[in-house]
């Protein structure tokens, strides 16, 4: 038995001395034991009895043809897997050992899942990769540069693939001048890396081009791994001028690009590279043949002005050269006088007008005519106030009479009623009780009064 730690015994057996284990407490030591004693491993067998349960994770059994064994991969494993498995793939997993304590099932719990055959290839691809890299064959400082304008480019692919046919557009399209070789090789099957690699050795011996395009399309791995041969990583670290390499799609990557001096995404990526811009070249000669123009012109010019002043030191040494110079003398004093007499009048002119401006401006008409302005101003202000205080009040007395019609008794006796009194006295009668029979009452209609004598006395008591 392993040399665990004690634990404190669930039995209630007390004797002295003996270490009783529950089945909980053995399975949680061996599964520790279990998760320690094993680092990752990989793994490589047939899958069977695969179970998808609605929690995600994966349940199937591991074979060869020897043994088997369970195995979990979980859900949050399960959702980055590349592939879908399936009963029946050979499948290589990258795992640890465990112990599912509920059961007391020894298991393997999968962290990565990929087929069997990629993962063979990609091993043997990473093997290459470690031992080329530690050789130096990826060192940056035996790269070699391309260059600016190549004057042939030779392109080593397939001649019937779709790679060849994007680069040759591209180059077309960018500089249609830079001629091109193809070296025609298969790109796929047993017989391609042979044929790269000394395809890569013959174009650099024919020294037929000043840089070399390796390419083909995308694929899978195994399709790719003419590319991740040694014998062409090999050709293309020997070779003497530079290679650009794009092998594959964007997320591809060989021991080729590696390798290569370049490496470009696709093979239209690499034709980009490998040949400038003929607008931005004719643009540039465009500019190198204005600023030759320029200098010639500038150079031009300077010996015309050296001439111009070694002449003009040859006319000042003669004797015309002084009179010449007194007739201009004479000629701009002539024009300062002029100028001076011209300054003088428009002067003069200049306060005559501002003289007549002023006298202009205190005339008696025009005294009249400001007074006339403001008179007629001060009228129109004089109605406007006028009108404002006789119709303010009378629209006033407008809405009082109005409001007072509302509450006259008058209009009261216009809808039917009438206001009668007692006679003599003129009180306003308001009760039956205060009369009697033979009494004189006045009635006020809208209209009229008249004089009632009372025959007949009705109330609410009689």
């Amino acid at each position: 038995m392993p040399n665990l730690p004690k634990r404190p015994a669930t039995t209630t057996d007390n004797t002295p001395g003996r270490d009783i284990y529950s089945v909980s407490r053995l399975n949680q030591e061996v599964r520790d034991l279990l998760d320690s004693s094993f680092p990752l491993l990989w793994i490589e067998g047939e899958i069977s009895n695969l179970a998808r349960p609605a929690s995600g994770h994966l349940y199937f059994t591991l074979k060869d043809a020897n043994a088997q064994v369970r195995c979990a991969l979980f859900r949050n494993r399960a959702r980055l897997l590349a592939c879908r498995p399936e009963n029946g793939l050979q499948v290589l997993l990258r795992a640890r050992v465990s112990l599912y304590e509920g059961r007391g099932d020894y298991q393997i719990i999968a962290e990565h899942l990929e087929p069997a055959g990629d993962g063979a290839l990609r091993r043997a691809y990473e093997e290459l990769k470690n031992r080329l890299q530690k050789e130096g064959l990826f060192d940056p400082d035996r790269k070699q540069e391309l260059p600016s304008l190549p004057k042939q480019i030779g392109i080593i692919t397939s001649p019937s693939g779709a790679a060849v046919h994007d680069a040759l557009s591209v180059l077309h399209r960018r500089f249609a001048g830079i001629p091109v070789i193809i070296y025609p090789v298969a790109v796929q099957g047993a017989d391609a890396a042979r044929q790269i690699a000394a395809m890569i050795k013959q174009a650099d011996l024919r020294d037929e081009c000043d840089v070399l395009l390796l390419t083909r399309g995308g694929g899978s791995l195994e399709d790719l791994m003419a590319f991740n041969d040694e014998r062409v990583a090999r050709a293309i670290s020997n070779c003497t001028r530079p290679l650009v390499a794009a092998v594959g799609h964007e997320v591809d990557f060989t021991i080729a690009d590696f390798v290569a001096d370049v490496r470009a995404p696709t093979p239209s990526a690499a034709a980009e590279l490998l040949s400038p811009d003929s607008q931005d070249w004719l643009q540039q000669t465009r500019q190198l043949q204005r600023r030759l123009t320029q200098t010639m012109q500038q150079h031009t010019d300077d010996l015309r002005q050296s001439l111009s002043w070694l002449s003009n030191r040859l006319t000042q040494q003669h004797p015309q050269s002084h009179l010449q110079q007194q007739m201009q003398l004479a000629d701009g004093l002539e024009s300062r006088l002029r100028l001076a007499i011209r300054q003088q009048l428009d002067r003069a002119s200049s306060r005559l007008v501002i003289t007549q401006s002023r006298l202009q401006s205190v005339h008696p008409d025009s005294r009249i005519n400001s007074c006339q302005q403001q008179l007629g101003y001060l009228q129109s202000r004089l109605k406007q106030v006028i009108h404002n205080r006789i119709n303010v009040p009378r629209q006033t007395l407008s809405g009082l009479s109005r409001a007072l019609n509302s509450v006259s008794p008058l209009a009261t006796l216009e809808r039917g009623y009438s206001i009668t009194r007692t006679l003599p006295d003129g009180d306003i009668l308001t009760s039956v009780a205060s009369l009697s029979t033979g009494d004189t009452v006045n009635t006020r209609l809208s209209d009229g009064e008249i004089n009632c004598v009372i025959e007949k006395i009705t109330g609410k008591d009689s």
